[in-house]
């Protein structure tokens, strides 16, 4: 058999996972090795019993990787083994690298230069915000954004990066014709047609708990570093945060409330030694030597995000200072907010990046933020 579909074989056998077919391909050498050996000689890889070496032995005979390829093109995909010259490099390179991937969609050389962002599945409006704002900056700086298809954060930041005309990966939890969530169906269309979606799992095999979680080592894997933007401290991102770690990625992780069981995850990880990110220039600084020679620091000067989304409240506090910097005192005066709702109020405007809190508690829009049409015209009255 040849290595392609020998791969492909591998990949879709019960029982053999990327880390027990390391070894086995480590004791006979390659795919055509491993698949002329007897039962017998299956026994003496370490971890492989007299049952499960029967069954491997078995699954020799009636795996069928051809049709399992033949799948795949009625799908509109196409599936892509460690044997193939356009596998993901950087995926390569981790420890147990998923021997087939199943890409609806499109891989090209680009996507080396590539940036995780995950986060937890209920997000609060700031947490959108923030996937949001970062997802569009590394679209528009021509960085892949890698995540999940899962709901919440994952979600904002495929949609950010298709706004900002980017490429997006999508790695999957299961196969391709098993999507999940569902409701995701049309987002991942628009994926396939500006990146992929990605799944190691073959036609057939449903997402569960297992799946997931083993996911997450692929989307850091093909990412340089990840970004983590509110994350329970049990949740999945902080796995994938944990995961990249043991890959050599660079990770960040939001700030957020102390009262946010959503931030816990990204203040452990902040604790831990992951970098605090409060904005997307802070990654493209650390990691300028390994991005595309076009986010230069022209680059960074990246079209505006469109105005976020903003509470009445938040907007009297920018109408307020449209007029010009001002302190907390003046400002929560004129924008007719008590002290202590302006002070948490501040907090998220500043993280997206709407002000900037100076010494002696003056307060001043960035100058990138434009006013809305109802702002300027009000400030002109």
């Amino acid at each position: 058999m040849e290595a392609r579909l020998g791969y492909i074989a591998l990949n879709g056998m019960d029982r053999v996972g990327p880390v027990r077919a390391k070894a086995l391909l480590d004791r006979f050498g390659d795919v055509a090795g491993l698949f002329r050996a007897s039962a017998a000689e299956l026994m003496t890889v370490p971890g492989i019993g007299k049952e499960l070496a029967r069954s491997i032995s078995d699954q020799f005979d009636s795996i069928n990787p051809e049709a399992e390829v033949r799948k795949a093109e009625a799908f509109g995909a196409r599936i892509v083994t460690l044997a193939d010259e356009d596998y993901p490099e950087r995926l390569r390179t981790v420890y147990d690298p998923p021997l087939a991937l199943y890409v609806w969609g499109s891989l090209l050389p680009s996507d080396r230069h590539a940036l995780a962002v995950v986060g937890t599945r209920h997000p609060t409006h700031y947490g959108i915000s923030m996937a949001d704002r970062l997802a569009y900056g590394m679209a528009k700086a021509g960085i892949t954004v890698v995540s999940g298809l899962a709901r919440g954060i994952d979600t904002a930041a495929h949609q950010a990066a298709l706004k900002g005309g980017g490429r997006t990966l999508a790695v999957l939890g299961g196969a391709l014709d098993k999507l999940y969530p569902a409701e995701n169906r049309k987002l991942a269309e628009a994926i396939a047609e500006q990146g992929a979606v990605l799944t190691e799992y073959p036609f057939g095999r449903s997402p569960d708990r297992t799946t997931f979680p083993y996911r997450n080592r692929i989307v850091s894997g093909l990412s340089q570093g990840i970004v983590v933007v509110e994350a329970g401290a049990q949740s999945g991102a902080v796995i994938t945060a944990n995961q990249a770690l043991e890959q050599g990625r660079s990770v960040y992780a939001v700030p957020g409330r102390v009262d946010n069981l959503s931030a816990r995850g990204c203040h452990t990880l902040i604790r831990a030694g992951a970098m605090l990110c409060e904005s997307l220039d802070q990654i493209l600084e650390d990691l300028s030597m390994l991005l595309p020679t076009s986010v230069s620091r022209e680059a960074k000067a990246l079209e505006p995000m469109p105005e976020p989304n903003l509470s009445e409240a938040e907007r009297q506090v920018v109408k307020a200072l449209w007029k010009g910097a001002l302190q907390t005192d003046a400002l929560a005066r004129e924008a007719g907010i008590g002290s202590a709702q302006l002070s948490a109020m501040l907090l998220g405007l500043e993280m997206k990046r709407v002000i900037r809190i100076l010494p002696g508690r003056v307060v001043e829009l960035r100058g990138e933020v434009k006013p809305a049409p109802e702002l300027e015209s009000g400030a002109n009255r």
